[in-house]
């Protein structure tokens, strides 16, 4: 193994968490793999001590165990840095609980916090989140017990030996001490994330805040991409037709098969929580697997035809039926079958009986202007096209080429079993966990939160199986944030699971005891709240189910 190299652990079946010895180590990695891929690499991710490696699948994950193990890394600069001062008022909801944490007075936490320069250390999480490092030792405090599940944008935060600006609302678990109005992330400048790795960063005090931006700046994170990215072409320009949104329901987003490859800008591949049922949709009306679709959650959705259409649902099972202008034609819309909408119809989407996301496809696709090269709207970073909302009108593309309307096909929902069995293979941080980190996860039966969403499921102990307890670390301590796949199952202090769907942040600082296999994961953007989940140890290779005695040898006794 290089010397570099201390451990190249499973992350998954896809991915690779590679461990170094330094910061200057994960830099050197991080550069070769992007200057020269390995076979099948899809994704390459540094942190504070790994470099997270995707690959397109299992067979380029082995491989590339023994590739990276032969690399002779060979250590560059950091880009030239810059200086960068935040103008930051402290006010935030846990300085008092960094104070006392740090037995220092909440005065004696501002004056640690801006009184050394900070420096940018690697990107992650989320859009123009930078973690900065070499602050005052004094401030390293733990990360929340249990994570909010929305921090306000502008938040300034600690969390271990970090500090950060949450560049938009999102999840998250750092303390708050403070707020301010910079913008961390503009896709209209060249650089969009305001810190990059290098850079020197000051936090300098003040009482107010005073916003005095052009509007291409943006007064608040994220509203240059909104700018960017709300406004739709006009369906009527040059007879185009459109599919007219009268109702959104609960939410319906654009969404394709994402954008992989932007994880080091701290952007999620995103897309559809389901990609299979996105996949049946398109494949029913003649489209490219990765063609734009409507992906809405619980029904209520309404969609008016603008021009004539080929639609088709899949996904959730529902109640549907197309409805005539005048209302005197009523009729039935098929699940898993293509159907025509024909000009000023309406198609109504009853509340599903099961799963909870339906999928949209119209013949041609959705074709709003595509971000990093996707239309998918990410919820986490707030990249892509704007949540729809009434009166939304989505052009739809032309058809090229032969492209046939498929055959009706079975529901991809499943056998339906309760509780829903999730297959998983060991984390790359088991071994926070203690002996029997296996039985605990796999004999216990869990169930889905209403807090779940696009970012991840929260799951919570079943209180009717006695067997059912939160998770227990080995040991104490602060995991230094590192890259996460979809699918991980991370797990706070709390010691109940997160399972981190499409929109996950790119890194988290929770170890990831399990992964679930990329082929469950549509099952699991199906489940609604208070549904019975149980997980299913296998084997990474054959996805098989492995024995009591296989499975405890994957999850070895260790501290972290």
């Amino acid at each position: 193994m290089s010397p570099h190299v201390t451990s190249i652990r499973p992350a998954g079946t896809r991915a690779l968490l590679v461990e170094l010895e330094s910061l200057s180590d994960v830099v050197a990695l991080h550069a070769e793999l992007l200057a020269r891929p390995l076979p099948g690499q899809v994704d390459v991710l540094a942190a504070a001590a790994t470099v997270l490696v995707g690959f397109v699948g299992r067979r380029e994950t082995v491989a590339a165990a023994g590739l990276i193990e032969a690399l002779n890394l060979t250590h560059g600069e950091l880009p030239d840095a810059r200086t960068v001062t935040i103008e930051t008022v402290y006010d935030g909801g846990d300085l008092a609980e960094v104070a006392r944490l740090t037995g220092l007075s909440e005065d004696a936490v501002v004056k640690a916090h801006t009184g050394t320069a900070w420096t940018g250390g690697f990107g992650g999480f989320a859009p123009g989140f930078t973690y900065l490092v070499g602050g005052d030792p004094v401030l390293n405090v733990p990360r929340r017990s249990s994570p909010r599940t929305a921090v306000p944008s502008g938040s300034v935060a600690l969390a271990g030996d970090y500090s950060a600006v949450y560049p938009r609302q999102s999840p998250g678990g750092w303390q708050l001490i403070g707020h301010t109005n910079a913008v961390m992330w503009d896709l209209s400048r060249d650089s969009p994330a305001l810190i990059r790795p290098g850079d020197t960063v000051w936090f300098k005090p003040v009482r107010e805040l005073i916003t005095a931006r052009s509007p291409k700046d943006g007064a608040e994170a994220g509203e240059a991409i909104e700018e960017a990215t709300d406004e739709v072409p006009s369906p009527t320009q040059g007879g185009q037709n459109a599919l007219e949104v009268k109702a959104p329901g609960l939410q319906s987003l654009v969404q394709d098969l994402g954008r992989p490859g932007f994880a080091d800008l701290g952007v999620s591949v995103s897309g559809a929580a389901d990609p299979r049922s996105a996949r049946q949709a398109n494949r029913l009306v003649g489209n490219p697997s990765d063609a734009a679709v409507i992906e809405n959650l619980f029904g209520g959705l309404e969609l008016i035809a603008r021009g004539d259409a080929v639609v088709a649902l899949a996904g959730a099972e529902l109640p549907a039926a197309v409805a005539s202008p005048d209302g005197a034609r009523d009729r039935p819309a098929p699940l898993n079958a293509p159907f025509a909408l024909l000009d000023g119809e309406s198609l109504v989407l009853g509340s599903p009986f099961r799963g909870v996301r339906s999928y949209v496809a119209v013949r041609g696709g959705i074709a709003v202007e595509p971000v990093l090269g996707s239309r998918s709207t990410d919820t986490m970073s707030g990249i892509g096209p704007a949540a729809l909302e009434a009166g939304t009108r989505l052009p739809v593309g032309t058809v090229s080429g032969a492209a046939p309307v498929g055959a009706p096909e079975p529901s991809s929902l499943g056998d339906g079993n309760v509780p829903t069995q999730l297959r998983i293979t060991a984390g790359p941080r088991q071994d926070w966990f203690g002996p029997d980190a296996a039985a605990s996860l796999t004999r216990s039966t869990w169930v889905t939160t209403n807090e779940s969403n696009r970012i991840g499921v929260r799951l919570a102990a079943d209180p009717e199986d006695a067997a059912a307890q939160p998770l227990r670390r080995v040991g104490d301590g602060e995991l230094p944030s590192e890259g996460v796949v979809a699918g991980s199952l991370q797990v706070p202090p709390s010691g109940l699971p997160v399972l981190f769907l499409a929109d996950h942040p790119v890194t988290g600082g929770y170890p990831v005891i399990a992964v679930v296999v990329p082929q469950d994961l549509p099952l699991a953007a199906q489940l609604p709240p208070g549904h019975p989940v149980r997980f299913v140890l296998v084997d990474a290779d054959t996805l098989a189910p492995l024995a009591p005695g296989d499975a405890a040898a994957q999850f070895p006794e260790g501290t972290p």
